[in-house]
């Protein structure tokens, strides 16, 4: 049973789920970064074991967990206290505890932080990722996890393979959207950002990835409303198949960027 937030169905934010097109992308991308967290793992698959152990809370538990845990991200990036995004996750699971007055032993944080570790994949990831490698696009990860957590995640979704590279912001001790964390992706690819289509779930890490210069498509599989930020990203979908749309399948259809060393 997978838990989604629940967002107020609204003429504006259900058409926001179909593909639509924000902005017209001029010049065509040659590789994706895919976000990890809410976009590729479903950061809310913890709520099911949430809900054995706290019958009733489960999905209570998930969302306000997330919340926090982005939150610190954000706390401590502004004070220039970084902390590992897994102490971050641990942090946030004790504060949504507390915050629902549930009593949060030893034994139920290490099984919730381990089935973290393991989050499930979205259903259509794995076929469109191989069907991205057939295409010959390169593909990779730009997230805010710690080494260590991305590359257990990405054995346990069985994305081996599929995704290179696989970067963390954590060697520059700044999460997104710091616009540090999205040169990291340029930089690894050896592309302007605009040739390179940044993938999200979260509208946050679209926008932050729009203003830096990506092309960006915000996978809105909740049908929530879009940031008032004055800022849009060129493309919002519904689910991760919206990716083929850019990289149109042919037979003599080859990426000119090559996998980065």
């Amino acid at each position: 049973m997978r838990k989604i937030p629940s967002v107020e169905a609204t003429p504006s934010a259900t058409a926001t789920t179909t593909a639509t097109t924000a902005t017209t992308a001029t010049t065509a991308t040659k590789a994706v970064i895919f976000d990890a967290y809410g976009t590729l793992f479903d950061v809310y698959s913890v709520g099911l074991l949430a809900d054995q152990l706290f019958p009733g809370f489960g999905e209570r538990l998930s969302l306000l967990w997330r919340d926090k845990q982005i939150d610190y991200t954000r706390i401590t990036s502004m004070s220039g206290q970084y902390k590992p995004f897994w102490e971050l996750t641990r942090a946030g699971l004790r504060f949504a505890a507390l915050k629902l007055g549930l009593s949060l032993t030893e034994q139920a944080e290490e099984q919730l932080m381990n089935q973290y570790r393991h989050l499930s994949a979205f259903p259509e990831n794995r076929e469109v990722l191989v069907a991205l490698q057939q295409r010959g696009v390169p593909c990779g990860i730009l997230s805010n996890g710690d080494p260590d957590m991305l590359g257990v995640a990405v054995r346990s979704a069985g994305f081996s393979g599929l995704l290179k590279p696989v970067i963390s912001v954590h060697p520059i001790r700044k999460y997104k959207t710091d616009p540090a964390a999205y040169a990291l992706g340029t930089q690894a690819f050896g592309l302007p950002a605009k040739e390179i289509l940044f993938v999200s779930s979260n509208c946050w890490d679209a926008v932050g990835a729009t203003w830096f210069g990506y092309t960006t498509l915000w996978v809105n599989r909740a049908g929530a409303p879009l940031e008032q930020l004055a800022c849009a990203p060129a493309r919002t979908g519904s689910s991760l198949r919206d990716v083929l749309e850019f990289f149109p399948a042919s037979p003599t259809a080859s990426s000119s960027a090559s996998f980065p060393s």
